[in-house]
């Protein structure tokens, strides 16, 4: 067997698309050689590295079992297909390629490794060509060949990510001569296809914001594409959408929808140890209210659990913090954020940038039930006043006290479990709620 993996071909201004270039390799390897396509592979890598398109999606071709394809073979003949369709002209753009003559399977150690460090963290173009040459890769880049990371990356991944779950993504492409054009959707039957296919089949639409999620808006060959956990529901409903003509499909086998990208912060000395371009799934304690600021942005901070006294009248050091955001494009869920109460017991997961957690979910683990106010009178039932500096609380008027503040029962607009950013604002690897195997109650977003 030959694994084909490639990463890098498109461009954000001039579009194409690494999908869509695996989708033409794969055809003119089954058409010029004797192998069979066993499966394309979609791997996302870390959505937090600066280098990238918007998915950072690497893509892996895994050729069949039974006929052979010469390794040499399917190389020139991808290495053609890449010099034909990467937009090169763009600077920015640096395809790479990578071939290996083995079973996706038999991939080694060193180079699954490699795999989950890149969708975890960051690895050099220097780190990639040295591991694919001492295990003997056929490789090849182009610009500062920066895209081999990702093509020995997608080389790596059926290992890398066996013992997890995969995903299936159906994508329809446009015909050529409309690329760069409005696209032709019927959207109400985008809607009526969603609503038939969920849960199997999710983020196909937003409904609360009514927007087409399956439907880009880049100039590339991509007409829609269909994310869920069933191939054969995929297909259903990718198929039922109308639409202008489609020019060619191809399903894919994905790390999509599976949070793959979380490093486990349990694993860290404290909240300070993140660095910036790693996701993380942390623990904490809401620090701070929640603070709307310009442009819609709603920021608090998270302290660790372990710290003693949190409440709105602590003081804690900001060196001891972490802010975590909901930027404006999560729309509703900065409601969930602003219903937050310092002292919440919160689980939090999202990228790291610039010293800022960027909220994709959280979960609620407990919620404060109550505040600390200062005692009403029982008999005229007017709030105290202070009696002075350590003397508790007076009522003025009866001359009745009280040595302390007391407990008021708060009225919450959440509940414990888990609440994530919509449809809309959702990172491709990003885990939706409806998918379950989530540790508490989850409020999936629509």
């Amino acid at each position: 067997m030959t694994v084909v993996g490639l990463d890098d071909t498109d461009s954000r201004e001039r579009g194409m698309c690494t999908t869509y270039v695996a989708t033409e390799v794969a055809s003119r390897l089954a058409e010029q050689t004797d192998a069979t396509v066993e499966r394309l592979l979609l791997v996302r890598l870390n959505p937090a590295v600066e280098h990238k398109t918007r998915g950072n999606a690497a893509l892996a071709i895994h050729l069949g079992h039974d006929q052979e394809c010469d390794p040499e073979t399917a190389f020139e003949v991808a290495r053609a297909t890449l010099e034909d369709l990467a937009e090169t002209a763009d600077d920015r753009t640096n395809p790479g390629l990578v071939v290996a003559g083995h079973a996706p399977d038999e991939v080694p150690d060193g180079v699954s490794a490699f795999t989950l460090s890149a969708i975890r963290d960051h690895l050099s173009i220097a780190e990639a060509t040295t591991l694919a040459d001492d295990h003997g890769y056929r490789r090849w880049g182009a610009g500062n060949g920066r895209g081999q990371i990702g093509a020995l990356a997608a080389v790596g991944a059926w290992v890398a990510l066996e013992e997890r779950d995969w995903t299936h993504e159906y994508i329809s492409y446009r015909e050529p001569e409309r690329w760069g054009t409005p696209r032709t959707v019927d959207e109400e039957s985008v809607f009526a296809a969603a609503e038939e296919g969920y849960p199997t089949v999710w983020d196909t639409v937003d409904r609360a914001e009514g927007e087409t999620v399956c439907v880009p808006h880049t100039p590339g060959p991509i007409l829609h594409g269909i994310r869920g956990d069933d191939p054969e529901a995929v297909r259903t409903v990718s198929r039922s959408i109308g639409s202008e003509p489609v020019a060619r499909t191809q399903r894919f086998v994905t790390n999509q929808g599976t949070d793959v990208h979380l490093k486990d912060g349990s694993t860290l000395e404290s909240l300070a140890a993140v660095r910036d371009g790693r996701a993380y799934r942390l623990e904490g304690r809401v620090a701070g209210e929640p603070e709307t600021r310009q442009g819609g942005h709603v920021f608090f901070k998270l302290v660790d659990p372990a710290n003693g006294d949190i409440s709105p009248a602590s003081s804690v050091e900001a060196t001891e913090t972490l802010t975590c955001a909901a930027f404006e494009p999560t729309k509703r869920f900065r409601d969930r954020v602003r219903a937050l109460r310092v002292g919440d017991r919160l689980t939090v997961c999202g990228e790291v940038a610039r010293g800022t957690l960027k909220l994709e979910k959280f979960a609620v683990r407990d919620l404060v039930e109550t505040e600390r106010v200062t005692p009403t009178c029982e008999s005229c039932g007017r709030r105290m006043k202070s009696a002075g500096r350590g003397q508790g609380y007076r009522c003025r008027d009866c001359g009745t006290a009280a040595e302390t503040k007391v407990d008021r029962p708060l009225e919450r607009d959440l509940d414990v479990g888990w609440y994530e950013v919509p449809p809309c604002a959702r990172r491709h690897v990003a885990k939706p709620l409806v998918r379950g195997g989530f540790d508490g109650p989850t409020h999936p977003e629509r």
